[in-house]
């Protein structure tokens, strides 16, 4: 992209527009720019390699709320956010109520606002109300963000996201709470 790079993009873009999703289409599988793009708020990130049918798809899923991972992208942010050191010695209990971390748990394994309601049994707006409080506590503005930032702080294991992928992709549970 000439005049600056899609993670200086994303962020303008989610400053001036923060409800608008943003998903990346590039050759790079560079660790520290998939990472970049995701803290910027990238609600999703595929490879030129995706066919149209997974874009299609990706935009599809973005549109609903939901952030979408190339598996290759997937497998490499898991690994990453499994090496990185926990960042806080906060406990979570002094951070997420039991619920609010419940919630977390099935984010990371890609249910929907809707889904997890049916789960705890809650109403999907609750669902809502605690994920705003998770992204709040955590200072974090997005699932993919909170899910990756509880990996690193060794709140959830890779076990608490483990869910079968569909369609050859890996979803997180979206950006708008």
């Amino acid at each position: 992209m000439p005049g600056m790079s899609g993670i200086e993009a994303t962020r303008k873009i989610k400053k001036m527009s923060p409800a608008t999703s943003v998903v990346v289409l590039t050759a790079y599988e560079d660790d520290r720019y998939i990472l970049g793009l995701l803290e910027a708020g990238a609600a999703g990130y595929l490879l030129k390699t995706s066919t149209g049918n997974d874009v299609v798809q990706a935009l599809k899923a973005v549109s609903a709320g939901e952030s979408v991972l190339n598996p290759q992208v997937a497998a490499k942010v898991l690994a990453r956010a499994v090496r990185t050191p926990a960042m806080a010695s906060v406990s979570t209990e002094q951070n997420l109520t039991t619920r609010e971390m419940e919630v977390l748990k099935l984010a990371a394994r890609g249910l929907s606002n809707k889904e997890i309601a049916a789960d705890l049994s809650l109403r999907t707006p609750t669902v809502k109300s605690h994920l705003v409080n998770v992204f709040t506590k955590m200072g974090t503005s997005s699932r993919t963000e909170a899910v990756l930032e509880a990996l690193r702080r060794g709140w959830i294991g890779l076990e608490d996201g483990t869910q079968e992928p569909e369609d050859s992709e890996i979803r997180l549970v979206g950006l708008s709470a």
